[in-house]
């Protein structure tokens, strides 16, 4: 099933997306929402980030390929780092490139949407916790980055995090072909079977360390193929059984 979050005339509302047709929800799309008998069609409204996380929770390396290109040893647990809420983007929002950055990069990533509160979770029990799935675009001023050694600020600016453009509840999060592109050009591709750290540990992980609240997401890495991209430029994350996050590149 598909989840949405949109905008239609002047209000934003949760639905279940199905044959071009947004069924709109009334209540928290994570708290027993109810199907109202609105409806309203996909092309007339503007779709927004499915979720609204507290943070976002990205873990870094974890695709063997990126790991090799970033010239970085595998990691022997998973490495995981924050983004903040303010970065949170739409679909077909603007990704506002920072003055102070020479060299912003895409990283297409699975998004991991987490549906009820989450602490100390074991692995064999993680999928009780998690709603769904998307895309999402761990954008990185990646000069930045290097320079500073720790990663918050390279990949924290505001619109730094599309996510979407919906929440896909019925996958298996390990067989996707994952692909990112430029322009229409091909800069990304591999399959979620070449995780490192599996969706089930990540949450585990995770939560040995912080509280996971409805509508947390976790990124779960990167393949090869991570690049740069300047001011006019189109970038797409595509994740097979979800669909495509697609967002413009400007000048801040």
């Amino acid at each position: 099933m598909k989840y949405v979050r949109f905008e239609f005339q002047g209000v934003v509302s949760y639905g279940i997306l199905k044959d071009e047709r947004i069924q709109v929800l009334q209540g928290d799309l994570f708290d027993q929402p109810v199907v109202s008998e609105q409806s309203v069609g996909l092309s007339d409204v503007r779709l927004m980030a499915p979720c609204e996380p507290s943070k976002a929770v990205c873990i870094g390396l974890n695709y063997r390929d990126h790991a090799e290109e970033m010239k970085h040893e595998l990691p022997k647990e998973p490495l995981f780092f924050l983004k903040p809420s303010s970065s949170l983007n739409d679909p077909a929002g603007e990704i506002r490139y920072p003055v102070i950055s020479q060299n912003v990069h895409h990283e297409a990533e699975l998004a991991v949407v987490i549906g009820k509160t989450a602490k100390h979770i074991k692995a064999a029990n993680a999928y009780d916790y998690v709603f769904g799935y998307t895309c999402a675009n761990d954008v990185t001023a990646r000069d930045i980055q290097k320079s500073d050694g720790q990663w918050t600020r390279g990949k924290g600016f505001d619109t730094f995090m599309p996510i979407g453009p919906w929440i896909e509840t019925e996958l298996d999060p390990h067989t996707l072909d994952i692909k990112g592109s430029v322009n229409g050009q091909l800069r990304q591709s591999s399959n979620t079977k070449n995780l490192i750290f599996r969706i089930p540990e990540l949450i585990e992980f995770v939560t040995q360390v912080m509280t996971l609240y409805p509508g947390d997401v976790i990124l779960t890495g990167t393949p090869s193929g991570v690049g740069p991209m300047e001011v006019g430029d189109t970038v797409t994350v595509e994740i097979a059984g979800i669909g495509a996050l697609t967002n413009k590149i400007v000048a801040d």
